[in-house]
């Protein structure tokens, strides 16, 4: 594992389709038209970030590490390997429990054009594969009880709906907890 501090550190990842590259700052101009869709926003709220927003977001996001350290910060744009095109995002959050294991609280976004073609599924798989090999143990997702492609993503990675809600989400976890 290589690591920032002592947590994981993205690595390019690749699966049958795409590119999964770790996040840099300078992938905010080619991400801004995939992510300025509000149709985006459905079941998370909120409105697309402006590019000045996007990028500021990413500067902070490759830096791999939330400012105190507590929280590890992988992020992926998934490129098409077709045509190149970048078509969405998966990201881990990743964080020791009170009994010292890693835990990743995984998020995925796929741009409304390339949606439906299995992008978030592949991506999130390959993603999860690797942060298994990273240590983690538990894969945990917060996904909204009325989005259907997204719990079919988290139904993929092997994760089962729990009690727990948070913002109007429900937590899947690979552990049920």
């Amino acid at each position: 594992m290589t690591s920032s501090t002592h947590w994981p550190v993205a690595d390019l990842l690749t699966s049958s389709r795409l590119a999964l590259e770790p996040l840099r700052p300078g992938h905010a101009p080619e991400a801004f038209p995939v992510f300025d869709d509000v149709r985006l926003h459905t079941w998370t709220g909120g409105a697309p970030s402006t590019l000045a927003e996007l990028a500021a977001r990413y500067a902070r996001q490759a830096a791999g590490r939330s400012p105190d350290g507590s929280q590890g910060w992988l992020n992926w744009m998934l490129r098409r390997t077709d045509d190149g095109r970048l078509a969405g995002t998966v990201q881990a959050t990743v964080y020791r429990t009170s009994a010292g294991d890693l835990e990743a609280s995984l998020a995925w976004v796929v741009g409304v054009e390339h949606q439906g073609l299995g992008f978030a599924r592949e991506a999130a798989a390959a993603m999860a594969d690797w942060l298994r090999g990273q240590g983690v143990t538990v894969l945990a997702a917060y996904v909204h009880p009325e989005h259907a492609a997204s719990a079919a993503v988290a139904r993929a990675l092997g994760l089962t709906p729990t009690d727990v809600v948070e913002d109007g989400e429900v937590r899947w976890s690979s552990t049920g907890g």
